[in-house]
Formats: C-alpha cells, structure tokens, sequence
C-alpha cells in the first residue's frame, strides 16, 4: 500500500512539474530589434507611380506566445514611407518625391507553420512626425517644395500588414507588405490635390530580427 501511495504520489509531482514546464514554455515571452529596408510607393491613378522610393525601418518587438505554434507580435517601429511622382498635364509636369516618416505600431497574429516558417498578419497604426517634398527635375512647372509641407498630410495612417518569416533563433527573417486604408492628404489642400484624393501607402518591407 505504502508503495502504491509513493508511485502514485510521483506520479502527481511528475504530471505537475511537466504541466508548470510546458505552461512556462508557452508563457515566456521574447523582445528584440528588428530593422530593414522599405520600397514604398502611394497608390493612386491620376500619375506615373512607377518609381517606388527606398527607405528604412528600424524599431522593437516583443513576442509574445498564446499558444502552441501562435503568437502575437506587437511593434513600434520608425519607419520611411512615400512615393517619387511623375506629372505631365495640362496644369502640373515635373517630379516629385514625397518623403513621410512615421513611427508606426502594428499588431500581428504570427502562427508558425512549422517549426521556422511563419505567416504573420494584422492592423497597424501610425502617426507621421515629417513630410517632405523635393522638386526632383528642373524642368517642372511647379515648385512641390514651397507649396507641399508636414502640415498638408494628415497626421494618422493606419491599414493592414502581412508577411512571411523565417525563424533561425535568435535571428529571423522576413518579408511584409503594409496596405494603407487612410489617405495621406489633408482635404483641400495642396498634398492631397497633387498625391489624388485617394491617394494611400503601400509599402513592401525586407527585415531582419534579433532576439534577446
């Protein structure tokens, strides 16, 4: 009897210290730096967008799992968005770079598909702290940079981001692209009549990661 009573009191501390270790496993979250290269473009259809511009993207992460394979993923990032615009009508010719940094916050659900492949999707929000716009040919008739500023663009963004990952603990890779829902420009005003109405980010984004 005495010995029953033992074995099955191991058992019970056994099933104990595995369910508290899987339970840590799943608790334990992780933080790091993640940063990239961005090729961002504004979709719109009165001009040739074809010239995306090239910036960065630098910021934190924590990850922080739900369960067995999920994950949620939030960030805050500084991040370079915009477009180079060409024009050539009957009012405007000439091109334009459109440069907008924010610091941008997205909230990702990551699901490993195996063991170091990920799909990650979700909302982002993000606040623009400067916009500039450079005259990019001298041939234009209009000057883009005395008539276009930080205070023609709206200051919240906000859409959807999703991507593919590669996970090599403690480094990872990735490919994402954000889709803007909010246009960039205020109304009536010079960076909305010269982007369109329309006018909303779109950025494809290369990044690596490192974990702590």
């Amino acid at each position: 009897m005495k010995k029953s009573k033992t074995l099955i009191y191991a058992s019970l501390v056994l099933t104990f210290m595995a369910f508290n270790s899987s339970k840590a496993q799943v608790d334990v979250a992780k933080f790091g730096i993640k940063g990239g290269v961005n090729f961002s473009n504004l979709y719109t259809d009165n001009v040739d967008d074809n010239n995306v511009l090239t910036g960065f993207n630098v910021g934190l992460y924590a990850k922080v799992p739900l369960a067995n394979n999920i994950s949620l993923q939030p960030e805050i990032s500084y991040t370079g968005k915009g477009a180079e615009l060409v024009y050539n009508n009957a009012f405007v010719s000439g091109t334009a770079q459109f440069k907008l940094d924010y610091i941008e916050v997205p909230l990702l659900l990551m699901v490993n598909v195996t063991k170091n492949f990920n799909i990650h999707v979700g909302p982002y929000a993000a606040y623009l702290i400067s916009g500039k716009t450079t005259n990019k040919s001298d041939n234009g008739n209009y000057n883009f940079e005395d008539n276009i500023n930080t205070d023609d663009f709206n200051r919240f963004d906000a859409g959807l981001a999703g991507g593919l990952g590669l996970d090599l603990e403690p480094v990872s890779f990735g490919v994402r692209y954000n889709y803007g829902l909010t246009k960039i420009g205020k109304d009536d005003n010079s960076a909305n009549n010269f982007t369109s109405p329309d006018a909303k980010n779109s950025v494809l984004s290369f990044y690596a990661a490192f974990a702590f």
